[in-house]
């Protein structure tokens, strides 16, 4: 276990709340409509969005770029703000705890065929509408269904997918 996770937990234990960063890849799809990237957890198979503890030393953004890289194998410009936040409730060994989680976008310029985490992961790419529906989190839900997507895309002018280096459909 990783010292932040930890350290986390600890806090946890004592009656805090605990915090947590994730990412939303996005492109712009072949019409030059917006999909959005989910993964499936590694425990119950469900979709999530890539997302971990924070990094020492490292700035929430950043840490929600590494873990966007370690999860869903993507690679792009993180939005300097957060795109807002959820709460969950997490399963530890011996009971739950109320986690925060601060959403950071991220535009993907890259898939990488092979990433940290394929054999452990599947991802799909969506509409946000749909990846609301398939999300159980639901205030994760209801940020992905009033996703506002900055014009330009940040990552300079994002092409339509076609265009886009990419492993999967």
């Amino acid at each position: 276990m990783a010292a932040t996770k930890k350290k986390a937990v600890r806090k946890a234990r004592k009656g805090g709340r605990i915090r947590q960063v994730a990412a939303i890849p996005f492109r712009l799809g072949e019409h030059g409509d917006v999909e959005v990237m989910l993964v499936t957890s590694i425990s119950t198979r469900r979709f999530i969005v890539p997302k971990g503890w924070p990094m020492k030393g490292k700035s929430g953004r950043k840490a929600a770029t590494i873990e966007a890289q370690e999860e869903a194998g993507v690679l792009g410009k993180t939005l300097k703000q957060p795109a807002g936040t959820y709460s969950y409730w997490k399963r530890l060994t011996s009971r739950f705890v109320r986690v925060d989680v601060t959403v950071y976008l991220l535009a993907v310029t890259e898939e990488l065929a092979n990433w940290q985490e394929a054999k452990r992961r599947q991802r799909a790419w969506l509409t946000p509408a749909d990846a609301a529906v398939l999300i159980d989190e639901p205030d994760l839900s209801t940020l992905l269904k009033n996703l506002k997507i900055p014009r330009p895309a940040p990552a300079g002018e994002l092409e339509p997918r076609s265009h886009l280096a990419s492993s999967s459909p």
